[in-house]
């Protein structure tokens, strides 16, 4: 399949669990639909029959599964586009490269605002905010320097990444007027790299011994899930900081507990093994842990950037150039992503 400066014929749009409302305003699918003809389907799974009526398709937009069947019987499909925002693995990559479909994600979209939360989460993990809040609320408050005798500050810290992708690129600057030291460990990246957004390039382990705030950043693939482990979350530094916003699946949960639980470090997640969160489930108990229901990328405003991202690079495709606004799978790395699809919107 060679790209065409020829507009595409049909467009494909099946978002669940996503909203076409909720992504996509009216001038979004004015647009969409000065490409071709625009099929929209909601209300339930694209089942074989819905995908053979509309196997002509030129885009496809959603995240439902295109094993080699489907890939096979598309013969006119350029891109694959979710905007649910991760890479699934149902669908066949190698057949989407040999065939020449793009396949893109909209997770760029989420950088920003889980970014501000990830800084916020920093912040009260290392001043008490909430908790001082909580025990007020408890009748148990204590004043001043009572309150805060293991409080720190973030001025001239030492700080971790693990992983640096889109969240983390959007997180380093948010730091720059506390003066801070950045550590980063990605296997993915070169030091060069990290080097060129202010970042030092480390090794896990020193990240680890040495911040006082340790960002997990990182997305799950086949080579990590649950890598942050108890002799990992052993190395850090005694009532240092860990921020998680990415996926749950890279850390070792109940170990990650335990350590919060004996007051060894502090954690702040906005991720868990299983969502919704089961009401016995033991973190709501911990008081060392702030927890945040998956919300931190959740906002309208986020949600709209997804349709306008989305429209943007299907325009750019239907012209017979690359996509610029979507983040695109690489050969090489697409296949090892874990991610698990979102519950709801």
């Amino acid at each position: 399949m060679t790209a065409s400066a020829q507009p595409p014929r049909h467009i494909f749009l099946a978002p669940a669990p996503r909203a076409v409302a909720d992504i996509f305003d009216d001038s979004d699918l004015a647009r969409l639909r000065a490409l071709g003809t625009l099929t929209i389907h909601e209300g339930g799974p694209v089942t074989d029959a819905i995908f053979e009526a509309n196997a002509h398709a030129d885009i496809m937009i959603g995240q439902f599964d295109m094993p080699a069947e489907r890939l096979e019987r598309a013969t006119h499909l350029r891109a694959i586009i979710n905007v649910e925002g991760n890479f699934l693995p149902n669908i066949d990559y190698p057949v989407c490269f040999r065939n020449g479909v793009r396949v893109l994600n909209v997770s760029p979209v989420f950088a920003e605002p889980v970014a501000e939360v990830a800084l916020g989460m920093a912040i009260d993990l290392a001043r008490g905010i909430s908790r001082s809040d909580r025990y007020f609320r408890q009748r148990t408050e204590k004043y001043g320097l009572d309150a805060n005798h293991d409080a720190f500050t973030l001025y001239r810290q030492n700080v971790g990444f693990i992983g640096m992708g889109d969240l983390g690129r959007a997180i380093v600057p948010l730091l720059a007027p506390f003066g801070m030291r950045v550590r980063a460990y990605d296997p993915w990246l070169p030091p060069m790299w990290l080097e060129s957004i202010g970042c030092e390039p480390a090794s896990l382990e020193t990240v680890l011994r040495e911040s006082q705030v340790v960002f997990v950043v990182a997305g799950v693939t086949s080579e990590n899930q649950g890598f942050l482990g108890a002799d990992e979350f052993s190395m850090m530094r005694e009532g240092a900081a860990l921020v998680l916003v990415s996926r749950a699946g890279v850390v070792d949960f109940e170990a990650m507990m335990d350590f919060a639980a004996k007051g060894r470090i502090r954690v702040a997640t906005d991720v868990f093994p299983d969502e919704p969160v089961p009401a016995d489930f033991r973190a709501r108990d911990i008081d060392g842990m702030l927890l945040s229901p998956h919300q931190a990328g959740a906002l309208e405003r986020a949600l709209r950037e997804i349709g306008k991202r989305t429209v943007a690079d299907a325009e750019l495709i239907a012209r017979g150039l690359p996509p610029a606004m979507c983040k695109v799978a690489q050969p090489e790395t697409v296949a090892r992503f874990r991610s698990k699809p979102v519950s709801k919107s």
